[in-house]
């Protein structure tokens, strides 16, 4: 990270990475036509790189048109090797699109039609060989047509096995393929489905533990989709941590529960990313970074926006990240804050309950645990917790 005038300019070192339907979306949405022209994807890549990005990401689509002749597929991909050799970035996810196509009205994986999913199959079985072909190191499975609107419309627990054959099916041709690639569920509650099958983290966590290549599947957090559901962000990636799970993430902005605005992150609930951010990149209090993988925005630029503005909002993204960080760091190092952390317990939380080989028939001769202990004396003590967090949004705000 490089500063210009006190402001954070991002490098390759950062890991920034941006999907190629963020800044080529043409802004078309339900009640309106396109505001923008489409984007060459090779254009994409080189402004990516001068503005610092790391790395480029997308779904087949996105780069090859649907229904493509097998020549022209090569050539499109040839051109777009040649830009990544070009500029240097690399390609560390890929996705495959089974949502805006007709054939997709009813999802892909968890069709009602057989023949539908087996197309599907086909479709991601291709793209996970052009994945390798790129260097990819993780592979999203976003379902956003896997739902219904209509509860009597879906058999779920059907659609559930139909789901994890299909994740199991894939897991098993990278497995015997070779290739060093891992899968990762995005989450979502809904849009453009009415109700989407694994809507959080939660879902998808317990979903992942009953598949037959579990350890090669994780999860693919976004600031909206879980904001979407009225749910904590930081929560939802500090679990994914906490299982081993957080596979790749993707960060934007959301307000609240609504439509998924897929705005620049930070410009939307503004200290969850601040902790967000703080999590990311120190852990646990006292500890090193909890996510070594890149810092992925999934975001539209608005559809107020002319060209100019995509790459300004592009900027955006990475400039607000890196004014967390500098943030958080500061946060971190306040030594008032490391006393206010303790006077929290938020320092002790990690220490276990029971001391090291202690059994519970210790714990409870231990008068002091329960006979002795004083309820009502503890429970008049304060843990100072708003007072932590005004220091966390002094920092927030440069105010320290």
């Amino acid at each position: 990270m490089a500063t210009t005038t006190g402001i954070p300019q991002p490098s390759r070192s950062d890991r920034f990475t941006f999907g190629l339907w963020t800044v080529g979306w043409s802004a078309r949405d339900t009640f309106g036509d396109a505001t923008r022209d489409p984007l060459d994807p090779v254009l994409s890549v080189h402004r990516l790189a001068d503005l610092g990005a790391y790395g480029v990401t997308f779904h087949d689509d996105d780069l090859v048109p649907f229904g493509a002749s097998a020549p022209e597929r090569d050539s499109i991909i040839a051109r777009f090797k040649n830009a990544l050799d070009e500029t240097g970035l690399v390609v560390p996810m890929m996705t495959t699109n089974l949502f805006t196509h007709p054939v997709f009205k009813d999802g892909g994986f968890t069709s009602n039609d057989r023949d539908v999913r087996r197309y599907a199959l086909r479709k991601v079985v291709r793209n996970i060989d052009l994945a390798a072909e790129l260097g990819a190191k993780t592979y999203v499975f976003w379902g956003g047509r896997e739902g219904s609107e209509y509860d009597g419309a879906k058999d779920i627990r059907a659609a559930l096995d139909r789901y994890r054959e299909a994740i199991d099916t894939l897991a098993a041709y990278v497995v015997e393929r070779g290739y060093d690639l891992r899968f990762a569920i995005e989450p979502k509650p809904n849009e453009p489905r009415g109700d989407i099958l694994l809507p959080t983290v939660g879902h998808a966590l317990a979903f992942i533990a009953g598949l037959e290549h579990a350890d090669m599947v994780g999860v693919n957090p976004e600031v909206g989709h879980e904001q979407m559901a009225g749910l904590n962000y930081v929560h939802g990636v500090a679990q994914a941590l906490w299982a081993g799970k957080l596979f790749h993430l993707d960060l934007n902005g959301q307000r609240s529960i609504k439509f998924d605005q897929d705005l620049v992150f930070g410009h939307g609930d503004l200290a969850n990313a601040f902790f967000l951010v703080d999590l990311l990149e120190h852990g646990a209090p006292g500890g090193g970074p909890a996510y070594l993988g890149p810092r992925h925005f999934d975001y539209k630029p608005s559809r107020t926006e002319d060209a100019d503005g995509v790459w300004a909002s592009a900027a955006a993204n990475m400039r607000m990240y890196l004014l967390l960080k500098e943030r958080a760091d500061r946060y971190r190092a306040d030594p008032e804050v490391q006393e206010a952390m303790v006077q929290a317990g938020v320092t002790t939380l990690g220490t276990p309950t029971l001391a090291p080989g202690e059994t519970l028939q210790e714990l409870l001769a231990d008068r002091s645990t329960f006979e002795d202990f004083e309820p009502d004396k503890i429970g008049e003590r304060g843990y100072g917790f708003v007072s932590l967090h005004q220091l966390a949004i002094e920092h927030l705000l440069g105010a320290r």
